[in-house]
């Protein structure tokens, strides 16, 4: 008998200890209900070509890696996914020894806003912001430096708001 109750207490305990955990998702309360979401494009409100698109396309991209939500079109949605890229700002984050007036990295800073509603009503149900950061160090082709700024800053962004949208942090 004792030989049995020594074998069922760690079994029972390691059992216990897992209790409160579960697998899969933590949405937030107020979206639990919601198992399918479109995203349309993000309303650019910069001067910085096509950044609309390629925020869009990073969150969703980001959404289906959290694996939440179904990503689906709007007549099939239960929410949708509404923001506006509000500004992009670009500091000199380093300059160069030998000249201070020239930039040898830039910081970026990305920021937007958005909403989720329900699909047939159109009530709000989220409001949200986020905003990220990105530097590059500058090479000789700026214009692929600058692209490749844009996309990290986007990539960063839309982890961000997976994080609220899919966890609630």
């Amino acid at each position: 008998m004792k030989q049995i109750f020594l074998l069922l207490a760690p079994l029972c305990l390691m059992l216990t200890g897992c209790a409160g955990y579960s697998l899969g998702s933590q949405k937030p309360a107020h979206l639990r209900h919601i198992t399918k979401i479109a995203v349309p494009s993000f309303e650019n409100l910069t001067l910085e070509p096509r950044l609309g698109v390629l925020v869009t396309n990073t969150i969703i991209k980001q959404l289906q890696n959290h694996g939440s939500y179904q990503i689906v079109s709007r007549g099939e949605a239960e929410a949708i996914l509404q923001g506006k890229i509000l500004r992009i700002n670009r500091t000199q984050f380093r300059s160069d020894r030998n000249n201070i007036l020239r930039t040898s990295q830039i910081l970026a800073t990305l920021s937007c806003a958005f909403t989720i509603t329900e699909a047939g009503s159109g009530k709000v149900i989220h409001n949200g912001s986020a905003s990220a950061d990105s530097y590059i160090i500058l090479d000789a082709n700026l214009q692929l430096s600058e692209t490749q700024l844009l996309e990290d800053a986007a990539q960063r962004l839309a982890h961000e708001v997976a994080d609220q949208v899919s966890e609630g942090w």
